[in-house]
């Protein structure tokens, strides 16, 4: 197998490749190793090298061995060491592996490498001082690829992997899915384990999953993995329909929410971004859904600062116990400027204080599930512009105070509010900007009903394809 005919398929294109014997699953990887080998030098998305084999994986799973990655970032592997994108802990450390991981694994995914990200995720580019070289995007190299998961989502847009792990706290699966032209599903939280780590990241904010090149993908990714572990928080029941049938089938009329202000009140959003997403309602009317402007009637300042507060605490005891494990101080010689700042606020945040967090997200959540009851679905950008430049998200900027830095990071991106909620949201690559960018198009509905996203992505897809879009880095072109 050529590298330019591995690039052109997508995960399931792969699988149906290796079961039929067309081709073997140590073909696909060997070649999916030289389609690294061969964008890495243009994007720097791999932490360190390239695994020398494929992590262990199920040949009879419903991904046959396709090549796949991990984010260095919550989600770990048995002896792969994670550094989480800091140099607090230096070459890495190996923990003990996540249920999704064994999923991944029972699924079929031959993990390759491990992907960058932004220290402790809190950035909305992979630039992290620790990798020595910030993250590119495919499309255009000056551009960032997103984050936190810009990394993985570097490598699935240039070709290198069809699909990759990623994990969203804040945006950072749809973020980077719409600066890469990918698709991006944040799932609700509980639709997929994050134990035995974990019980709530973020306090729930934090969810994984992944990005992929098709809603197919995704779709079949999610069937193959969701579901609880014993001793968690949540016991979510299947969907009464799988992803993979619902993306197949596409979806009935809704009632669809054009809401502009789904962050805060008057954000800027760039023209370009605003007539895709006008493009992308027109095109849905057109496909029988009635479409209304309207947004929720939420406090913003109120969900706004509750996410602060929640990032601020889980980056201090983060830190904090790193630097209790290896006995190292935090300090600027090891930790990025706004990272030791937000650490700092964090630490200064009482038990009370931590407790009005969980009021204020809950309003958020009971206001926003109350909209879903008149409507079915909201439509909005993922991001106010269709990407930035590297450097606009400097994270060891010493100019910028723990405050100053949230304002920066989340005015620039509408993807907040869904982990807040716990609701699922999708981003999808439907438009382009004039430079040949992409643009992400946000859909979100209510808590758990992540099929009702599927199926209209999928309608979506298949009404403006863009899986034949190729950026200026992509693997054998």
């Amino acid at each position: 197998m050529e590298v330019k005919e591995y690039s052109s398929y997508d995960a399931l294109g792969l699988a149906e490749l290796i079961r039929s014997g067309q081709v073997s699953a140590k073909e696909v990887q060997a070649t999916a190793a030289k389609a690294l080998d061969e964008v890495e030098p243009q994007v720097s998305a791999i932490v360190g090298e390239r695994y020398q084999a494929p992590l262990e994986h199920d040949e009879n799973g419903v991904f046959a061995g396709v090549p796949f990655a991990i984010k260095d970032l919550v989600l770990h592997a048995d002896n792969v060491p994670t550094t989480n994108g800091t140099r607090m802990l230096g070459e890495g450390v190996v923990l003990g592996e996540s249920s999704l991981m064994t999923r991944f694994r029972k699924a079929g995914l031959a993990t390759m490498a491990t992907t960058r990200t932004p220290e402790f995720g809190f950035n909305a580019t992979s630039e992290a001082v620790a990798y020595g070289a910030p993250t590119k995007n495919p499309w255009d190299t000056t551009r960032s690829a997103g984050g936190s998961s810009g990394g993985s989502a570097a490598l699935v847009a240039s070709g290198a992997l069809p699909i990759a792990h990623a994990n969203d706290g804040g945006g950072s699966i749809r973020v980077p899915a719409a600066a890469c032209g990918l698709v991006g599903l944040k799932p609700s939280r509980g639709r997929i384990t994050t134990g035995p780590g974990y019980g709530d990241p973020l306090m729930g904010l934090g969810v994984e999953f992944a990005v992929s090149r098709t809603v197919r993908d995704t779709a079949a990714l999610l069937d193959a993995v969701h579901g609880s572990e014993p001793g968690e928080r949540y016991l979510m029941p299947a969907p009464a329909q799988s992803c993979s049938d619902a993306a197949a089938q596409g979806a009935s009329p809704k009632k669809i929410a054009l809401a502009w202000d789904m962050l805060s009140p008057g954000q800027k959003v760039d023209p370009q971004v605003r007539a895709a997403v006008e493009r992308t309602a027109e095109l849905l009317e057109s496909m029988g859904h009635s479409v209304e402007i309207a947004a929720p009637e939420l406090d913003h300042e109120d969900w706004l600062d509750a996410t602060y507060k929640l990032w601020a605490a889980f980056l201090a005891d983060g830190v904090t116990a790193v630097s209790s494990m290896l006995g190292i101080e935090a300090t600027s010689d090891v930790l990025e400027h706004v990272t030791l700042t937000c650490v700092e606020y964090g630490l200064s945040l009482s038990a009370v204080d931590m407790m009005r967090t969980e009021a204020a997200v809950n309003r958020a959540a009971r206001a926003l599930g109350e909209f879903h009851t008149k409507y079915d679905v909201t439509l909005s950008a993922t991001m106010m512009q269709p990407t930035f430049p590297l450097g606009h998200f400097n994270q060891n900027d010493p100019n910028i105070d723990a405050a100053g830095w949230f304002e920066k990071l989340f005015s620039g991106v509408g993807t907040a509010l869904f982990n807040a909620t716990g609701t699922p949201a999708i981003s999808v690559p439907i438009a382009q900007s004039v430079e040949g960018w992409p643009i992400g198009i946000q859909l979100g509905t209510a808590y758990g009903d992540e099929t009702t996203l599927i199926a209209l992505a999928a309608d979506l897809e298949r009404a403006e394809p863009w899986a034949g879009r190729r950026p200026g880095v992509y693997a054998g072109h």
